[in-house]
């Protein structure tokens, strides 16, 4: 998989590509990622990427044209899907990881200040993507989550890939409790079914665990209509157990 970032603080990546399963997926070969200085995409000496919004208002708005000039030089040639990264964007959730991840080329568009002048949108953008109902300054933090996230999926970064079949989201529901050792840490013991050898009492556990996980936390998830018999007589009995 190939991935183009677009952003004026290239240097916040330096690190973030060479670090962890990222970073070992691009000296595997099995990553590119590409960091692009928008400023480069300039025509002024100064390289100005930002001015004031026409109609007033506070902040800055970026100019339409350095975006379109450098979306159009970095994908040409090239069958790229263009993300911009954006808080009015649709949420990043595991579905929409798998699809990115589906994408063999992504350019990912970082903007900053107010936003970016909405002729990019029309132009140049695939489509938006946000990390949830919240302003960052930037979408820089946004591009590596979605990096760290799709690179995910890719076969061979991840060691193991039923951590990521068992990942939180994967079959709707949120993840099961973890533990490893040693068996009690501050009066806080493993629970006796992980250390029993009984792999249908194990997975029994970790199922009803993860129903209890989503049901406390994210209620909306449960979806009757995707939870199985067994599901349904185990969210029975959690929801007993909590009465």
């Amino acid at each position: 998989m190939r991935v183009t970032v677009l952003t004026i603080f290239p240097e916040l990546f330096s690190d973030f590509v060479r670090t962890s399963l990222v970073g070992r997926a691009v000296v595997a070969g099995d990553l590119r990622i590409d960091i692009v200085d928008l400023r480069d995409f300039t025509e002024d000496p100064h390289r100005v990427v930002d001015d004031a919004p026409y109609g007033g208002g506070a902040g800055m708005v970026m100019l339409a044209e350095p975006w379109i000039r450098a979306v159009r030089a970095v994908t040409a040639g090239r069958d790229a899907h263009r993300v911009l990264l954006s808080p009015i964007g649709c949420p990043l959730n595991d579905a929409s990881v798998r699809s990115l991840a589906e994408q063999p080329d992504l350019v990912l568009l970082c903007g900053r200040y107010e936003g970016l002048d909405d002729r990019v949108r029309a132009t140049v953008v695939d489509q938006e993507i946000s990390l949830g109902d919240f302003v960052l300054s930037g979408g820089e933090v946004a591009a590596m989550a979605v990096i760290e996230a799709v690179s995910r999926q890719i076969p061979g970064v991840v060691g193991d890939p039923a951590s990521v079949e068992q990942d939180s989201f994967r079959d709707g529901l949120l993840d099961h409790p973890h533990y490893t050792r040693p068996r009690e840490v501050a009066g806080l013991a493993v629970p006796e079914v992980l250390v029993s050898g009984d792999h249908a009492a194990i997975a029994r556990w970790r199922r009803k665990e993860a129903l209890r996980n989503t049901l406390r936390r994210r209620p909306e998830l449960l979806e009757p209509s995707r939870l199985s018999a067994e599901d349904r007589s185990l969210l029975e009995e959690v929801r007993r157990e909590v009465e």
